[in-house]
């Protein structure tokens, strides 16, 4: 699976140095199913996705919702296991991190993002 890192521009901080990418129908369909937690600075980033579940994970993560000029339209911190989000139209992907990492990096809605890989 491909990694980047996601920069968010805004706060001058690092989301992820090790972030997986999901662009498949498998991949997205998998996404964190499976792994027992996310190691500091990983996560996964969802494209396309407009919303999440954490059905079937066995720990919490911290969802960003993303525009298609990666801007933060949502957070969702904590998402505890078995859960779902709500839909969000304006969303074109999701970032999935370990939870803690919004509130690190003080990331809010309006926040600019940069992928790089």
């Amino acid at each position: 699976m491909q990694t980047v890192r996601v920069l968010n521009t805004t706060r001058s901080t690092v989301l992820g140095e090790r972030i997986g990418v999901a662009e498949t129908s498998l991949s997205r369909m998998v996404g964190l199913l499976g792994k027992s937690g996310l190691a500091p600075d990983t996560g996964l980033l969802i494209i396309p996705s407009q919303a999440v579940h954490s059905i079937g994970m066995r720990f919490p993560i911290d969802v960003l919702f993303l525009d298609r000029n990666w801007r933060v339209i949502h957070v969702q911190p904590s998402l505890v296991p078995y859960r779902m989000t709500g839909l969000h139209w304006r969303a074109s992907c999701v970032l999935e991190l370990p939870v803690g990492a919004i509130a690190r990096t003080s990331t809010s809605i309006g926040d600019e993002l940069l992928i790089e890989e």
